[in-house]
């Protein structure tokens, strides 16, 4: 999701608040590649239409003047609460496994939605941190529709509004403002993890949580948030299928893709097309959705999935790093390289996974067209994670098992392939 110049850190918004460490979405611009070649697109074409099931893509992003790859988009319909009429089908708005709650951009939202208000009239805003800036918008109330599902006065933030410009000091510090949609690759941002809310209990009762902010004309102070106001994650509203969500794509040609099509399937065991089977269970805990990476001799114990992250992202020191300007963050090994790790649940379930990385500066050097790669990989800014991004969910089918939610191998939160 939110990015900075051509490349940036990894991960997504699964920092927002307490519920993890914050980071930031990395780009890469292939704007400085040459030459031509043929386009590959690729469709799911497994699943069929159900009023749980949305499309997904990965293309080149929602604006002309810089190509995201490996981000994954799908279309949200936002409506002011109540009304069947004023509505709108917003389009490209990131799939993200590892964050909690929708955002929308300011700049594409043409409904007026009612702002949410603390108890003493003032309005609710938040703070979204990564590690390479931030996003600043007020929490409002909509119906959303995805597909045939439906969340009525969900709430919700939207980034960038210009009627709240003020930022605190403690939010700005950060670093810049990402509160564009140049400057945050997509339209919006549909976190659908394993949280129900973005940001939990310590929000509910500890006023600097570095994420709310009541806010009036004069000033913006920092605040509670129950849990009732806080940015939720959509799937939990749900009449039905609101236990998770199922991502399945294709896998492709190891030269990438330029389109690449699949499914988001709401729920786990309630219907016929998301029943769960021989899939590795893997629990994560409570506080932050965390499993464990056995990698390269080193227990990992802050790793994740997250088709947020457009890369494979772990620190690996025997592994040649990239030396083009802005591809410094990525390793560039001589060839395609195979590598191996071991990924164990809070549960002491562990399954074997292997995956292969190439050389960053040379993906999509021959077709400037392709923006899905399942070989991009890269480092990450502090120890003891593996964040296992988009290409991970390459050719699999994954699910991301709500907190507290039943399901028929057992109660999440639990991630499985």
């Amino acid at each position: 999701m939110a990015g900075g110049a051509l490349l940036g850190t990894p991960a997504s918004t699964r920092a927002c608040g307490w519920r993890a460490g914050s980071c930031a979405a990395l780009c890469l611009s292939l704007l400085d590649c040459g030459g031509s070649g043929t386009i590959s697109t690729n469709s799911m074409g497994s699943v069929p239409a159900a009023v749980n099931v949305v499309s997904v893509v990965v293309d080149a992003g929602p604006t002309s003047t810089r190509s995201d790859v490996n981000t994954l988009f799908t279309t949200v319909t936002v409506c002011v609460p109540g009304s069947t009429t004023s509505c709108q089908a917003i389009d490209h708005i990131q799939v993200d496994t590892a964050s909690f709650g929708l955002r929308i951009l300011a700049p594409v939202l043409t409904v007026s939605l009612p702002v949410q208000t603390t108890v003493t009239g003032a309005s609710l805003l938040e703070c979204t941190q990564f590690v390479d800036g931030y996003s600043w918008g007020p929490v409002a109330l909509a119906d959303v529709q995805i597909s045939g599902e439906s969340a009525t006065s969900l709430p919700v933030q939207i980034i960038g509004d210009p009627n709240f410009s003020s930022v605190p000091a403690n939010c700005s510090s950060i670093g810049p403002a990402e509160d564009t949609v140049a400057a945050f690759g997509a339209n919006g941002i549909l976190g659908v993890g394993v949280f129900a809310q973005d940001c939990g209990s310590g929000c509910a009762t500890i006023v600097e949580n570095g994420a709310y902010y009541a806010c009036t004309p004069a000033q913006c102070q920092a605040t509670t948030a129950i849990l009732a106001s806080q940015v939720h994650n959509p799937v939990t509203f749900f009449a039905i299928d609101n236990n998770g969500v199922v991502i399945q794509l294709p896998a492709f040609s190891a030269q990438g893709a330029a389109t690449v099509t699949g499914s988001l399937i709401f729920g786990i065991d309630t219907r016929s097309n998301n029943k769960s089977g021989a899939q590795s269970v893997l629990t994560v805990d409570s506080t932050f959705g965390d499993f464990t990476t056995v990698y390269n001799g080193q227990s990992l114990t802050q790793s994740f999935l997250d088709t947020g992250s457009n890369a494979y992202f772990f620190n690996d020191p025997n592994l040649q790093k990239c030396t083009r300007a802005n591809f410094t963050k990525f390793y560039c090994p001589t060839g395609p390289l195979g590598l191996n790790a071991m990924l164990q649940g809070q549960n002491g379930a562990s399954t074997s996974v292997s995956f292969t990385i190439d050389a960053a500066e040379t993906l999509g050097a021959n077709d400037p067209s392709l923006v899905a790669f399942g070989t991009l990989a890269g480092t990450y800014p502090t120890a003891n994670t593996f964040d296992w991004g988009l290409p991970f969910y390459y050719g699999r089918t994954v699910y991301t098992a709500m907190e507290n939610a039943a399901t028929a191998v057992g109660t999440g939160p639990y991630v499985a392939f």
